[in-house]
């Protein structure tokens, strides 16, 4: 996909439904991505982290008010404003940059984490995308993926029942009739994934360890019900299997 510097109608609803939360509601999502992270690989202040799409930019903001270095790369310009916006009024300077992954040069070996939450779906040429993440990590670094998960009866793309099981074309038409033609532009989630499809993405691309969201689940935190849901998916394959078919979203952490 490319930049568009006009203002996108998507990216207007997604600002105006993010804008009823502030910095500190985030904290929880940055602890959970910082533990999974943290489970193959340290975090300090000086691992160096590049977030692809940085959507409103609260995790390299709160990265850097907590003295972690951060970089973010962000195809929409109204998002990286609200960004600074964000960060003028809690007194933080974002290392927040405009461009996308197909197209923008990342480096080689550069990089401890990469961090890519709901972004990946929105990456019309995903694979080429991965292979410039997994170039840019260096030997030993970690990769955090968390994006959609096409068999979910719920997906946070878009609230409908059975969403991502719609074929890709027809998707498409669904959301430009209900949101307009600027949808294709930002906003259309091209990718529905599937965690076997990713899992085979990751190990081709080279990532030498992939876990996905049951191996870094941490079971002492949940209740009861989830906690047994976790061990038994540890356990048994085929449970695991269609646990992950019908999870809300794909997540995983890899190891370069």
């Amino acid at each position: 996909m490319r930049v568009h510097h006009e203002p996108i109608a998507e990216i207007d609803r997604y600002i105006a439904n993010e804008k009823k939360y502030v910095l500190a509601d985030k904290l929880p999502s940055y602890e959970r991505y910082l533990r999974y992270i943290r489970m193959v690989h340290p975090v300090d202040t000086t691992t160096r982290i590049l977030e692809i799409g940085t959507g409103t930019g609260w995790f390299p903001l709160l990265c850097k008010a907590n003295g972690i270095p951060c970089r973010g790369l962000e195809i929409s310009p109204q998002l990286i404003a609200v960004a600074m916006e964000t960060g003028r009024q809690n007194g933080i300077d974002p290392d927040i940059h405009l461009g996308n992954i197909e197209d923008n040069d990342i480096g080689i070996e550069t990089y401890d984490v990469i961090v890519a939450s709901s972004v990946f779906e929105h990456v019309e040429h995903w694979r080429e995308g991965l292979k410039k993440a997994y170039a840019a990590l260096k030997p030993g670094g970690a990769f955090f993926f968390e994006s959609t998960n096409k068999f979910c009866i719920r997906s946070a793309e878009y609230p409908l029942l059975f969403y991502g099981w719609m074929p890709d074309k027809m998707r498409y038409r669904f959301r430009i009739r209900k949101h307009g033609p600027d949808v294709m532009k930002l906003g259309i989630d091209f990718n529905q994934f599937r965690y076997p499809l990713l899992r085979q993405a990751f190990r081709e691309v080279g990532f030498r360890r992939i876990l996905d969201v049951v191996d870094l689940a941490d079971p002492a935190s949940l209740p009861g019900w989830k906690r047994s849901v976790v061990s038994l998916s540890r356990k048994n394959g085929l449970f695991k299997h269609l646990v992950l078919t019908f999870y809300t979203a794909t997540s995983f952490v890899c190891v370069k």
